[in-house]
């Protein structure tokens, strides 16, 4: 069987969460009509919290005044899951898929760990794994790879995956990462000894993700509207 023709949106430097998150449910109803392909979009944040419909308050550990002091942005957002953490260094991606009349979404996530411990595989970082009960890629008790999801009219996928590249890992100071006391994160540079920037697995991931969904991607580094100019934004000193 051929791949689906599927789109790639991959625009450089900072995305604005606001800018992302009206983008990706405006696709996401595009898609639900027939009007676009499936598409996976792969950026980066500026610092930014988001907290899923079952977040629970004592996740977050900063006051928001204290989070935006030290410059990040808090959202409170409709995918499950609770509270995470987005930022330079990461590759988040939003992947915008019709599941179909019959959708099987716990499949989906698994895909979505597949394509992204296949991708570290390929930059040299094995052993990832997934957890038996917390959706992700993981490192032993350490997550970085973190899966939230939604689906639109239980059918078309929205929000998805955020995998640490050089993220500064302070940033989880302010939160309960995804809600769990008893684990960790860490990133791919962690783990690899060596800098794995998200643009080194940026198409990996988009390699993967062809072949675990069946898709050929088409790239495009524009969006659909010109976005806001944002300064890159280094480590928190606060």
């Amino acid at each position: 069987m051929a791949a689906e023709a599927a789109r790639l949106i991959r625009p450089a430097g900072l995305v604005p969460y606001a800018v992302a998150n009206d983008l990706m449910h405006d696709l996401a109803a595009g898609r639900l009509r027939g009007d676009i392909p499936d598409t996976l979009i792969l950026l980066e944040h500026p610092p930014v919290y988001t907290a899923g419909r079952r977040s629970d308050p004592t996740h977050v550990v900063w006051p928001e005044d204290a989070m935006a002091a030290a410059g990040a942005e808090f959202h409170r957002v409709d995918r499950g899951g609770s509270v995470t953490f987005h930022g330079p260094g990461q590759l988040v991606g939003y992947p915008i898929v019709d599941l179909g009349h019959r959708p099987d979404v716990v499949g989906y996530v698994r895909k979505l760990e597949e394509a992204i411990i296949g991708a570290c595989a390929d930059a040299g970082i094995d052993g990832l794994g997934r957890n038996p009960v917390n959706s992700g890629v993981w490192a032993g008790d350490r997550k970085v790879c973190a899966i939230g999801v939604r689906v639109m009219k239980a059918r078309v996928t929205l929000h998805g995956f955020a995998l640490n590249c050089t993220t500064d890992l302070s940033w989880y100071d302010a939160i309960v990462p995804c809600g769990l006391t008893d684990e960790g994160v860490t990133s791919l540079s962690e783990l690899a000894g060596r800098e794995v920037t998200v643009d080194e697995m940026a198409p990996l991931v988009a390699d993967r993700f062809e072949d675990v969904f069946g898709r050929t991607l088409t790239s495009t580094e524009a969006l659909p509207e010109p976005i806001p100019a944002v300064a890159n934004i280094g480590p928190r000193t606060a």
